[in-house]
C-alpha cells in the first residue's frame, strides 16, 4: 500500500492519483468470490467495485496512519481488553 501511496505523489506526471490507483488495485487487493460467480449481474457487480475501489483509495490516502508504529501499538495494547 505504501508503494502505491507513493505512486500517486507522481500524479502530476503519471496522472495516476490516488482515485486512479484504486479503480484499477482494487479488484485484486479486494478480491471478491461473489463477484467472480456466475449469479452475480453485471450491475450489482460494478456496485461492488466501486465500494472495493472507495476503501482502497481510503486506504491510499491514510497509509501513513493506519499503517504507523503508533497505530499498530495502540491497537496491539488495546486489544488486550477486548479478547
Amino acid at each position: 500500500m505504501r508503494h502505491l501511496a507513493r505512486l500517486a505523489d507522481y500524479c502530476s506526471i503519471t496522472n495516476m492519483h490516488t482515485k486512479n490507483l484504486a479503480i484499477v488495485w482494487a479488484p485484486n487487493l479486494l478480491r471478491s468470490k461473489q463477484i467472480e460467480s456466475a449469479c452475480f449481474s453485471g450491475t450489482a457487480a460494478f456496485m461492488e467495485v466501486r465500494i472495493q475501489s472507495v476503501v482502497v483509495e481510503f486506504i491510499l490516502n491514510h497509509v501513513d496512519v493506519l499503517f504507523s508504529s503508533k497505530l499498530s501499538s495502540v491497537i496491539r495494547d488495546g486489544a488486550g481488553g477486548f479478547c
